[in-house]
């Protein structure tokens, strides 16, 4: 990919536009971003502990009528109006509809109506996730006061089943970037250390997550959205095979999807139940009954087969993050599975998924970026520039790059069960930094190209999950992917529920 000279012009700005909207009043009582790491943890209350409660276990007590529904939105509420000022990752709230509803979810349960599988669970949107009468910006100055009509398909599943929209979470401006910060909201704050990043782009929902603001949070995917953020907020995030969480956009690209976020591997597969199924204006759309993915996880790894990254083909990574992510290699060894070093291969990947996704931004965006031109950020017309920069054959070509690794990608599966490495290949950087620009010496020429750990995998178009694997010297999280074969969603989930069980790095939260 080439260097483009508006990407100096967007780290100059940087750091003007999130002091601008310090001063705007987005992050309001935010601690400074010299503050110390950590501080000593408040004295639990009651609302605290329900609100570590897992999601499987939440909803359970609320079935068995040992926690209403309204109680729990209050504990959260209470929760948010604590904690979200230091950490800005519910950005638009909406307390008194989320009571309302949580009073019809309570009622409902009392006449004896029909309960979804996550019937009064708290949950925030993601906010590019479009919420019928709840302000939607996608990070934008542009869509800052927009309330849409109807809700994502999403958001309709959710609801249906039984879960209680509490919120939006911030996203950097329409998904562009692993830095959630944006002219509307400003930046989201790491909860275990406030000076540094989230990740992105649903960062928002890691942080809430991480907080204990919510037990469950919808995030989408392109080139690590879901997955970074999790890895920097010591949660899980869920990449499924695309067309697993179907949508209402009609397209064709397996590079973009929904999936869940939660704290466990278990809340995770009882999100995705309640988003999955058949949709018919959705190409890629499997036709699965959610209630699969609400059976037992747990199931014996003995012989189990892990492919275990060696550099995916000569990328650069903090030492770090190697040395956490392979202390787990013993993990999956203990339970049985037999370890060999061995990757796919990667080679043109890192030409070709760029010119995809470059695609999709210009589809999206070319005509209102156009129009506004001074209501965009740099790396979101960079993407435009360069989609029309490319020809129809740099296009052809990343297709055809794109249909060879389906096909060697089956073959590798057919070797291996499972495909393990690293989430990211930096530890969580200062939010100052827009994006990193060199990674263990080696220069990153544009705001994607230190996420190719992740967007490597991407281009596999298997399901792949990020779960916690420990800690950094420096006290900052470090996620694990785990991939596997395509449409084997289960089978990735059962897998990281071993390794989660096995671990526990999941467990370590930060004094808030």
């Amino acid at each position: 990919m080439s260097d483009a000279p508006h990407d100096e012009l967007s780290r100059r700005d940087f750091g003007k536009l999130l002091g601008a909207a310090a001063l705007g009043g987005a992050l309001p009582d935010l601690v400074r971003a010299d503050a110390a790491p950590s501080r000593p943890a408040p004295p639990s209350t009651a609302s605290d502990e329900l609100c570590a409660l897992t999601a499987v276990e939440m909803a359970a007590r609320i079935r068995r009528r040992e926690l209403s529904a309204v109680e729990v939105m209050e504990a959260h509420l209470a929760r948010i109006e604590r904690v979200n000022p230091r950490i800005n990752a519910i950005v638009t709230l909406v307390p008194e509809r989320a009571l309302a509803d949580a009073t019809r979810a309570d009622t409902l349960q009392a006449r004896g109506g029909p309960l979804g599988p996550l019937h009064g669970l708290p949950v925030a949107h993601k906010d590019l996730v479009a919420t019928a009468g709840i302000r939607t910006t996608y990070g934008s100055p542009m869509y800052r006061d927009n309330i849409p009509t109807a809700d994502a398909l999403i958001v309709t599943r959710l609801r249906a089943a039984g879960a209680i929209t509490v919120g939006k979470t911030n996203t950097p401006e329409f998904g562009a970037g692993s830095n959630t910060f944006n002219a509307v909201f400003g930046a989201t704050r790491n909860p275990y250390n406030p000076a540094k990043t989230v990740g992105g782009s649903s960062g928002g929902s890691a942080a809430a997550l991480t907080a204990g603001m919510v037990p469950i949070a919808d995030g989408s995917d392109t080139g690590g959205s879901l997955r970074n953020p999790a890895a920097w907020n010591n949660i899980v995030g869920f990449r499924p095979t695309p067309g697993r969480v179907p949508d209402n956009d009609g397209s064709w690209s397996p590079l973009s999807t929904g999936g869940p976020m939660a704290r466990t591997v278990a809340d995770v597969a009882l999100f995705l139940s309640a988003m999955v199924g058949a949709y018919a204006p959705d190409p890629l759309a499997i036709d699965q009954d959610g209630a699969a993915f609400r059976a037992p996880l747990a199931r014996a790894m003995k012989g189990t087969r892990i492919a275990w990254f060696t550099n995916l083909g000569g990328l650069p990574f903090e030492p770090e993050i190697t040395r956490v992510v392979n202390a787990n290699k013993q993990a999956f060894a203990d339970l049985g599975c037999v370890v060999t070093e061995a990757e796919p291969d990667f080679t043109g990947v890192d030409d070709a998924f760029p010119i995809l996704r470059h695609l999709s931004y210009h589809s999206s965006y070319a005509k209102l970026a156009r129009e506004n031109p001074t209501m965009f950020k740099d790396t979101v017309k960079w993407e435009i520039a360069e989609a029309e920069r490319n020809s129809g054959a740099d296009v052809a070509r990343a297709s055809a790059r794109q249909a060879r690794m389906s096909i060697d990608v089956s073959a590798f599966f057919d070797r291996f069960d499972y495909f393990v490495l690293p989430v990211t290949q930096v530890e969580p950087f200062d939010l100052t930094t827009e994006y990193p620009t060199s990674v263990a010496g080696v220069a990153m020429p544009t705001y994607i190209d230190w996420m190719r750990s992740c967007w490597y995998v991407t281009f596999m178009g298997c399901p792949c999950i990020s779960v916690p694997a420990g800690f950094s010297a420096n006290g900052l999280p470090v996620g694990l992917q785990i991939v596997g074969r395509r449409r084997n969603d289960w089978g990735v989930l059962q897998m990281a529920h071993a390794f989660e069980q096995a671990t526990r790095h999941g467990l370590r939260r930060p004094a808030l």
